[in-house]
């Protein structure tokens, strides 16, 4: 059985070892100054970045889920973006990361948000898996210019 809620205070011992799992797996770093102001935002209810986490039956965070919500010049009422996804290895293909999904379609639906939507590596099959039961692939190709980094 699992359950999901908002990312708390408490969990961000939890929350650092899954983000690094995450980054690990896409072979990312990020550093430790933005690693501590993403977990502030998903605490500041001011921010348009939100976070779940998924708790096993112990009560440990297994899992870990961001969205963002933003607006769109194709929707009066906005999109959610689903930035991050993240299960713990050892409890992978036990609806985990269907339920952080589903959690983050019920927020998006209650914002009044048109959509969902997320990006994956091609290589991910596990993941893919899951995501071409939940949702449709789009036809769309990214491409990406990278700015450098200010600091505000």
């Amino acid at each position: 059985m699992v359950a999901i809620r908002t990312i708390e205070a408490a969990d961000e011992a939890r929350w650092r070892e899954l983000w690094r799992g995450y980054l690990d797996f896409y072979e990312s770093q990020v550093p430790d100054e933005i690693t501590s102001k993403t977990f502030a935002r998903l605490l500041d209810a001011d921010t348009p970045v939100h976070g779940f986490a998924a708790l096993d039956d112990t009560g440990t965070v297994i899992g870990i889920v961001h969205y963002i919500f933003h607006p769109s010049t194709w929707s009066g009422a906005g999109y959610c973006y689903l930035e991050d996804l993240f299960v713990d290895p050892a409890t992978r293909r036990s609806g985990v990361g269907r339920a952080l999904i589903e959690a983050v379609k019920t927020a998006a639906a209650e914002a009044g948000a048109t959509r969902i939507y997320w990006n994956t590596q091609h290589f991910n099959e596990t993941a893919r898996a899951l995501y071409d039961q939940m949702a449709d692939l789009s036809p769309f190709v990214q491409y990406r210019i990278q700015l450098p980094h200010k600091t505000a």
